[in-house]
């Protein structure tokens, strides 16, 4: 099986997630700062408009004014940061319980073998975002590769809102021609030395006798060799951090209150929360539904069923909650399911005695599709209300 790691890439994170709670940032320039009020400190974090100005992460803020004296500062929050990159960390579960968070603003992603559940890697890239975006309103660019380093390299290559792959085949003609100094790992000290050695790109240092840069830079020297041929065999180091839950959103082409047309929609969705949940081994026992109005307004409701990870289980009762809160004058726009308050694992072995042969009945045909479906394609095995009268 094909290694498909993404990197996902929060774009100028700090003053995005400030944007999501103070609107009047939006299309202004603005940034999160030290110290705003004395003028002080640094830059943490400036958004696109400011950045048009020349203004950069960890520039002087005395110097950041000159070149945008209209920059809105603000204030960093960090608890509030954290949080938010523990919201942006759970939607990525949805995806891959095997993620590696490289620092609070991005994470590496193992998607091998997803591409049934959600399409090519381009296609599952493009779902992440529009799914983060939807959900917390914030940005994010992502990288596809076969390897952690070059997945990395690939999340650089675009912002914002950037999806770009680099393969190892993709090497000699997207890496090697960047400078040396924009390699991952490789910092401003070593940059020098590596062009006091007369290597200017990156392809130079491929290309460079690895023996000698062993001799100038030790062990070290071995690893920037590898990685400058796009050669890195590290793994995903899963995180501690565990899935809280698994869910699925979409903003409709049209506002809608047709309930026969708003279940279909629904259904799509459990059915891929059912898939996520079932590939995961996970059995939630809280049903939580979010609807967005046209009007723009939310509202979250939510109810709690045995535990499950049956398709028709979530459907059941999304289509429940969905229905007590449908309102004929007011156009749904969005509609989200998810499954939440798992289950322990061990303690769901210990009480299989209680489950009821019909619920054991359906996860086993869930299972089987989701086997079918994971060989042969998503399109192979549909449920009959989801397939398209021609």
């Amino acid at each position: 099986m094909e290694r498909v790691v993404f990197l996902v890439d929060m774009n100028a994170f700090f003053i995005s997630c400030e944007m999501t709670r103070n609107r009047e940032l939006i299309g202004k320039p603005a940034a999160v700062a030290g110290d705003p009020s004395r003028r002080t400190g640094i830059i943490l974090a400036a958004n696109y408009e400011a950045r048009s100005y020349g203004v950069k992460t960890a520039m002087v803020l005395h110097e950041a004014l000159k070149l945008c004296p209209d920059m809105q500062l603000v204030p960093p929050d960090h608890s509030f940061y954290q949080k938010m990159s523990h919201e942006v960390m759970q939607i990525l579960y949805n995806y891959t319980p095997s993620i590696e968070k490289n620092s609070i603003d991005e994470a590496w992603l193992d998607m091998s073998g997803t591409e049934a559940l959600f399409g090519k890697p381009v296609q599952a890239a493009e779902t992440i975002m529009a799914d983060i975006k939807t959900t917390l309103g914030l940005w994010c660019s992502i990288g596809i590769s076969d390897n952690k380093f070059l997945a990395k390299m690939a999340s650089d290559m675009k912002k914002p809102l950037g999806i770009t792959e680099l393969w190892l085949k993709d090497v000699q003609y997207k890496l090697w021609p960047l400078p040396v100094n924009n390699m991952y790992g490789i910092g401003s000290k070593t940059a020098s030395k590596l062009k006091g050695l007369g290597i200017q790109t990156i392809g130079d240092l491929a290309g460079y006798d690895r023996g000698q840069l062993i001799k100038s830079f030790g062990k070290v020297g071995e690893e920037y060799h590898l990685k400058a041929n796009g050669i890195d065999d590290s793994p995903i180091l899963l995180q501690s951090e565990d899935i809280k839950s698994i869910g699925r959103s979409t903003t409709l082409p049209q506002d809608s209150t047709d309930l026969d047309y708003l279940k279909l929609v629904l259904m799509a969705l459990a059915e891929d929360v059912g898939m996520t949940a079932r590939r995961n081994d996970k059995r939630g026992r809280t049903i939580h539904l979010t609807i967005k109005f046209s009007s723009f307004e939310s509202i979250s409701r939510q109810m709690t069923i045995p535990a499950t990870c049956a398709t028709k289980d979530i459907f059941g009762a999304g289509l429940k909650l969905l229905r007590d809160n449908l309102n004929k004058n007011k156009p749904i726009r969005l509609i989200g399911i998810s499954l939440g308050g798992f289950e322990d694992q061990e303690l769901h072995q210990l009480s299989l005695f209680e489950d009821t042969i019909e619920d054991a009945r359906y996860e086993k045909i869930d299972r089987v599709m989701d086997e079918i479906r994971d060989k042969y394609g998503l399109e192979k095995v549909q449920r009959a209300a989801l397939i398209k009268k021609s």
